[in-house]
């Protein structure tokens, strides 16, 4: 993706799914939506929101008539880059948020300008709004050095193998570690490099791999049993994550 972009426009009420490579803001306006992100799910209601990491698969529908105002934002975007470069933290994980009156002012405010000029608004309207919300919603750093409980990733690997064919949440990998998500998710990326879904997802194409080139299992079940929503999802995963079809490892 080249640019960013600003939309504003209904969701259809069918419940569809994707990841795309950009970050995204997603605020309600009007009506109601729904959406899962990483196994966090959050009804959209005017003036509240969610972040959407890039690379993360997300399930939504808008609920009747609605129309949300979406952001789409490459990690080389203005507002994420030079001295907006610490905003990048905004999308380290999937957030749900609700806007507060100052910022629900500086919303209109910008609402008016693409309406007034019927386009996006520019760097630095979009930069101050990213950084009104991102003050609002991180925990400091310093809550990390506040408690010294520590990561078991042995454990934390043992979970996830026992549990790869069933649908898991930062939120349960968080409770295995006895620690908010907020926490879990930053002390994960520091030990491992990775966001918690990144590295699920890793483990579960480890797994498929290792059993089409050791099993008989149909792609349908080796799907199932790696935590993937079906054969197509699988596919889609190996094309994206490792560059050719599940299919190329099959023994002829």
């Amino acid at each position: 993706m080249a640019a960013s972009e600003m939309r504003l426009i209904p969701l259809s009420n069918l419940r569809e799914h994707h990841d795309h490579s950009y970050h995204q803001l997603v605020i309600g306006l009007d009506g109601l939506a729904e959406f899962e992100i990483e196994g966090q799910g959050g009804e959209i209601r005017p003036l509240t929101g969610c972040i959407v990491p890039a690379d993360h698969v997300h399930y939504y529908a808008g609920i009747g008539e609605n129309r949300q105002l979406i952001l789409d934002l490459p990690d080389d975007a203005p507002y994420l880059t030079g001295h907006h470069r610490e905003l990048k933290r905004l999308f380290e994980r999937p957030r749900f948020f609700t806007l507060d009156t100052r910022l629900r002012g500086y919303l209109e405010f910008m609402l008016a300008e693409v309406n007034d000029y019927q386009q996006a608004p520019g760097d630095l309207l979009a930069a101050t709004f990213l950084a009104c919300l991102n003050t609002r919603i991180e925990e400091p750093m310093s809550a990390l050095s506040t408690s010294g409980r520590q990561l078991d990733l042995v454990a934390l690997n043992r979970f996830i193998d026992a549990n790869l064919g069933q649908r898991l949440s930062v939120a349960d990998l968080a409770r295995q570690s006895h620690l908010s998500e907020q926490h879990f998710s930053e002390r994960f990326r520091v030990l491992t490099g990775l966001s918690p879904y990144q590295y699920l997802l890793r483990r579960r194409l480890e797994e498929a791999r290792q059993l089409l080139g050791t099993s008989e299992l149909s792609l349908s079940q080796i799907a199932d049993r790696c935590g993937f929503a079906n054969q197509s999802a699988l596919s889609h995963a190996f094309r994206k994550h490792l560059g050719f079809p599940p299919s190329a490892l099959r023994k002829s």
